[in-house]
């Protein structure tokens, strides 16, 4: 299994935002969509083996889990939908147990720590200042943590200093965060660029 987990740090976390002005009115919910499209589309099909988190504003989190997910497509404006569908549903997540929105995406009240709590495998940081992911051999059952277009927070920066077990960077120039997923992808799927 494969996991993305991107910070959405203006992220809205009520559903009253407009599907016309993604970067703007919705907090830049037009590049976690990419990030989701990125985390789970193939030219034909969906990664069965893949998850995406968005984690918004540090109080929700959307999960979208492509072995599970049904009638998604690949645009920006269906995926803010089902954020939007979600963020409707939020008075049916009770502590850690979701609301279940359509097939294959879930909202959490779940914040950044309580995610990684959940999930399982090697976390990874994906950031500008971390080795060069070409020098170490592709983690096994990896969940990727990426920032959106800001920086991470302080708090974040120092619980992913405490918690990650690698601080990865994709090559030598600062990339947008659905392009890193699919540099990730690439990574994981040419097992460290040896094999294609």
């Amino acid at each position: 299994m494969r996991q993305f987990v991107v910070c959405g740090h203006d992220a809205p976390t009520d559903p009253d935002f407009p599907l016309e002005d993604l970067p703007g009115a919705a907090g830049r919910l037009d590049l976690l969509a990419r990030c989701v499209n990125a985390g789970l589309f193939l030219s034909h099909g969906i990664r069965a083996d893949s998850r995406v988190h968005l984690v918004l504003r540090d109080e929700y989190t959307v999960r979208f889990d492509g072995a599970s997910a049904r009638g998604l497509h690949p645009d920006e404006r269906s995926t803010a939908a089902r954020v939007r569908d979600a963020l409707s549903n939020r008075e049916d997540a009770i502590g850690h147990m979701p609301a279940e929105v359509s097939p294959g995406v879930e909202l959490y009240r779940m914040g950044l720590a309580d995610t990684l709590d959940a999930l399982e495998g090697t976390l990874v940081q994906l950031h500008e200042d971390g080795e060069p992911a070409a020098e170490r051999e592709p983690p096994a059952d990896p969940t990727f943590v990426l920032s959106d277009h800001s920086e991470f927070a302080d708090r974040e920066a120092e619980l992913l200093a405490d918690r990650a077990d690698a601080r990865l960077r994709l090559g030598p120039e600062a990339i947008h965060a659905d392009h890193a997923i699919v540099v990730a992808h690439n990574y994981l799927d040419t097992e460290g660029y040896t094999s294609y």
